[in-house]
């Protein structure tokens, strides 16, 4: 193994170093605006898929917000508790249970979801428009670029 890093890998490294450093600090103020509310990022992000989409089974929501099924229960259980959602049994198919946003969910999520937006937006104007987007399309090539051998 070499000693010196050649221009490639020297680049690379610090690009990671970059974007963890700057996901770590958009991460946490993202965290703390959510935690205003009393939710937690998983269960902002629960409500966020319910109020978009409606009625979703609770095996496809683990999907659409990259958290494990094992966290996916325990966040349901809290915010079934808390009265921002309920589980609804399947007609056709009894293995199928669905979540689904109650009136208090819908109504905490139309007055926190516009301010959280602004809050967002703020956190990413150190980049213009344009810049934002291209940082997107930059980020999905990176991703997908990933070689998951």
């Amino acid at each position: 193994m070499s000693d010196s890093l050649n221009e490639t890998q020297a680049t690379a490294l610090k690009l990671l170093v970059v974007l963890s450093k700057a996901y770590k600090a958009i991460s946490e103020q993202a965290v703390k605006d959510v935690k205003q509310y009393g939710l937690s990022p998983s269960e902002f992000m629960i409500l966020e898929v319910l109020y978009a989409k409606g009625k979703v089974p609770l095996q496809q929501i683990g999907s659409k917000i990259l958290v494990t099924s094992g966290s996916i229960t325990y966040n349901i259980d809290k915010l079934e508790k808390k009265g921002l959602l309920k589980r609804i049994p399947s007609s056709e198919d009894r293995r199928v249970i669905y979540a689904e946003i109650t009136h208090e969910g819908n109504e905490l999520f139309k007055y926190i979801f516009p301010e959280h937006a602004v809050n967002i937006s703020h956190l990413m104007n150190g980049l213009s428009l344009k810049e934002q987007e291209a940082a997107i399309e930059l980020l999905k090539k990176l991703g997908k670029g990933v070689n998951t051998d």
